[in-house]
């Protein structure tokens, strides 16, 4: 499996980094370096987040829970597709 990030999700990352290293600049390497362990993991299961029971298609549409994260994304063939990464106060029911 391919993994590619769409910029909206490489904001996101940005975003998460830049406010990570506001509160605790010490941990932004080791949260950053977890949340793509996690990321890596779907390359061998795909489907291992959950269905988004909204999406128009939500056997290919899935959350994956990295720890107080949120990884949307979208598995076409043998492509994984991050669309967008959120901490989980965040609104990230969109």
């Amino acid at each position: 499996m391919i993994v590619s990030y769409t910029p909206e999700a490489r904001d996101d990352l940005k975003r998460l980094r830049a406010f990570i290293a506001e509160k605790n600049p010490a941990a932004v390497q080791q949260i950053a370096a977890y949340l793509l362990a996690g990321i890596a993991m779907l390359k061998e299961l795909p489907y291992l987040g959950r269905k988004v029971a909204k999406a128009p298609n939500p056997e290919i549409m899935r959350d994956l829970s990295v720890s107080l994260y949120i990884v949307r994304y979208l598995i076409i063939g043998d492509e994984i597709h991050i669309l967008r990464i959120w901490h989980k106060r965040e609104n990230w029911s969109r």
